[in-house]
């Protein structure tokens, strides 16, 4: 089934970038203020209707459908939970790092995930038990994984770009020596994941939509996404908001204890 969820994470990217590639973006604004692109709502309509052909039993949670009452979602075991369009800002931006994510959510944990980049033509991919994947172009996938900070060197933070917090800048501060990359989307989950970057800590608010894809390609690269007591991220919560998180790999210790000092 991965197959079928990849190429349709690669359909609405298609949808996508021929908006992205027009003179306009057609941007509106969300009851909450941020940004809804008609390419947000391409990208929604387009896997939707192929989730609903490949699992016709299987319900979706979408970022552009997310009245759905707890009161019905709670009895969910299995369902899709999708952001069409993550990194609305970054494509308002035209920087390119704007994402497409797919996962299928059993019993709260996320067990397969794609992430998808169309404009970078690069792609992250993820069954449990299966390991997790980067493809780049029409290149083979390749196996990834997490890198582990060893003590003495320059810890490699991933940040957000267009959602800056002082508490980060804090947190930062108590961690020590560290070199500061900004990207955005879930691709800075990806970076973890691909070992390109150690840590990947978000201190402002994110939705269960925006991280349970990536989150799934971080678990399969031997990661870890937890809360500030060390508890993995749970979805189909009654407030789909995460909790402030971190991003790294399960084996670094070293730097999970320093976590354990800092106040976040």
């Amino acid at each position: 089934m991965l197959n079928s969820i990849f190429s349709l994470a690669q359909e609405a990217g298609l949808k996508i970038l021929s908006i992205y590639e027009a003179s306009s973006s057609h941007t509106q604004t969300k009851a909450d203020g941020s940004p809804l692109t008609a390419a947000d709502m391409a990208a929604h309509t387009t896997i939707v209707e192929g989730l609903r052909k490949i699992t016709p039993d299987v319900p979706i949670l979408s970022e552009e459908s997310a009245k759905i009452q707890y009161d019905l979602r709670r009895k969910w075991n299995t369902y899709w939970l999708v952001d069409p369009l993550d990194g609305t800002k970054e494509f308002i931006k035209r920087n390119g790092e704007f994402t497409v994510n797919i996962a299928l959510i059993k019993n709260g944990v996320p067990v397969m995930g794609v992430v998808h980049a169309p404009a970078l033509g690069l792609s992250y991919f993820a069954t449990q038990g299966s390991g997790a994947f980067k493809q780049e172009g029409n290149n083979k996938p390749a196996l990834i994984h997490v890198t582990q900070h060893k003590p003495h060197d320059t810890l490699k933070i991933i940040g957000s770009r267009s959602h800056h917090d002082t508490r980060l800048d804090e947190l930062i501060e108590q961690l020590g020596r560290c070199e500061f990359q900004s990207m955005g989307s879930s691709l800075k989950f990806c970076l973890v994941a691909e070992g390109k970057a150690h840590f990947y800590p978000r201190l402002g608010p994110t939705m269960e939509w925006d991280t349970a894809a990536a989150h799934c390609i971080v678990l399969e690269a031997g990661g870890v996404v937890i809360n500030c007591n060390e508890e993995t991220l749970h979805y189909n919560k009654p407030d789909l908001h995460n909790p402030p998180f971190a991003v790294l790999g399960a084996d670094n210790l070293e730097l999970m204890a320093k976590l354990r000092m800092c106040k976040w």
